[in-house]
């Protein structure tokens, strides 16, 4: 049976957590609620990017399509992350090369691409109000690694014919973030940042005009397969349908374990502080852009629309957050950005995402009737949302992309679920030790 610890652990029953996110999402209305037992072609489990792309694009197609949310739609990382819209795999292409050769390297890299094309499309499509800005800055934490960083864009323009990326030196890149804290980077204007709650919920009033029976408060227990999938919503009805899609990343926990020795969830946490003077804030960030850094417990930040900074950084491994959030999060960020001591911070918040050993997602069509995506290690606001479009045309039997995606290997976590979590902890802190040298 399924025990949904990570959907239950942190968070109050169907509400958004306390976040500037929740605080300034757009108002949206009511959506379905269930009267006796529901049937239809596919039904997708989880009301993130991943649910409701796959959701909107599979109705777009003619499909009879039911989403089962079990707490708010967006609810989840979704609606709690960075918004940062990257380019790329989570692995740079170099090490995807070695890993599958150049061709299928290739290929990973115009999906990429697209993931970032399809959000820019849905938001105009749909007209969704949620602060896309462009522009994501990498910024290195120690000299050494700049080299590095400059060589990759310059495979990126060379190799890729990306020409959207520039190097940035010592003197610029502390210009820009206004900080002394970083030696180099570069600059990536084709990637970009929004508010990911409001596009999650711009994706739910598309699905819903699509014809999508979207049911929130719909914790599921278990499903089963046969002639039909049979799914099971805990205290609620059963839903039928053909065709089953596993939209539900860091929150699967054990509704399938073959899925989840390859999927585990950690937890991330972001800080808001109070809105800033403009000129303060462009002291901060001069070209509003996203930052990204190379610490490997990355720090990630940007500007919200109202001059907040948004700061991201810290994880940890257990099932419950830090009973103090903004204390947890505000000395990574007065490492950057030592002037904001004096700053309020009006909002922390924490989320559950979900890693793979390797960093790359895990797409596979689990059984017959069956697709599961996830596992997008930080790098899922794009990626997620083209994964559902992905997986609508796998359902349709179109499965040139998904066979891609799913051709690359994703290890088991070491120990299987029993173990991985102390092993992971080890590494972690090697890693984070590792980022202080």
């Amino acid at each position: 049976m399924f025990t949904p610890n990570f959907l239950t652990a942190n968070d109050k029953a169907g509400a958004y957590p306390a976040s500037y996110y929740a605080a300034s999402a757009n108002p949206i209305y009511g959506f379905d609620t269930f009267d006796g037992d529901v049937t239809c072609d596919v039904v997708v489990i989880g009301g993130g990017f991943t649910g409701l792309s796959s959701a909107l694009h599979l109705a777009e197609q003619g499909y009879d399509v039911v989403l089962l949310e079990a707490h708010k739609v967006g609810w989840g990382a979704s609606g709690r992350n960075g918004g940062q819209v990257g380019s790329g795999q989570r692995r740079e292409q170099d090490e995807l090369e070695k890993m599958l050769g150049v061709d299928d390297a290739r290929k990973l890299w115009d999906i990429a691409e697209q993931s970032k094309d399809i959000v820019k499309s849905l938001i105009e499509k749909h007209g969704i109000n949620c602060d896309w800005k462009p522009g994501i800055l990498h910024a290195d934490h120690r000299e050494r690694f700049v080299k590095g960083t400059h060589e990759y864009a310059d495979k990126l323009r060379d190799e890729y014919g990306y020409d959207q990326i520039s190097k940035v030196n010592r003197d610029e890149i502390r210009a820009m973030v206004g900080s002394e804290f970083y030696h180099g980077g570069s600059l990536d204007m084709g990637a970009g940042h929004l508010h990911p709650l409001n596009f999650a919920l711009g994706l739910a009033v598309a699905a819903r005009q699509a014809g999508v029976r979207i049911y929130e408060n719909a914790m599921v227990s278990e499903y089963t397969t046969g002639e039909n999938v049979n799914v099971k919503v805990r205290g609620g009805p059963n839903v039928t349908g053909q065709m089953l899609i596993l939209g539900c990343n860091g929150y699967l926990d054990s509704l399938d374990d073959r899925v989840a020795r390859r999927v585990m969830p950690i937890n991330n946490f972001i800080i808001a502080t109070e809105p800033l003077d403009d000129d303060v804030a462009r002291e901060l960030i001069r070209d509003d852009v996203a930052v990204a850094d190379s610490k490997f417990v990355i720090n990630y930040y940007r500007l919200s629309a109202d001059n907040r900074m948004l700061f991201g950084g810290g994880e940890t491994y257990s099932y419950h957050f830090p009973k103090d959030i903004k204390s947890f999060v505000q000395p990574y960020m007065l490492e950057v950005y030592p002037q904001l001591r004096d700053t309020r911070i009006d909002y922390g918040w924490g989320g559950t995402l979900a890693i793979t050993m390797n960093r790359m997602p895990y797409f596979r069509r689990v059984e017959n009737r069956v697709f599961s995506a996830s596992g997008y290690s930080g790098h899922g606001v794009a990626m997620a949302t083209l994964a559902g479009q992905i997986m609508a045309e796998a359902v349709s039997g179109t499965m040139e992309r998904f066979d891609i995606m799913a051709k690359v290997p994703v290890p088991t976590f070491p120990g299987g679920k029993s173990l991985r979590y102390p092993l992971l902890v080890l590494a972690m802190t090697w890693f984070s030790l590792r980022d202080r040298l």
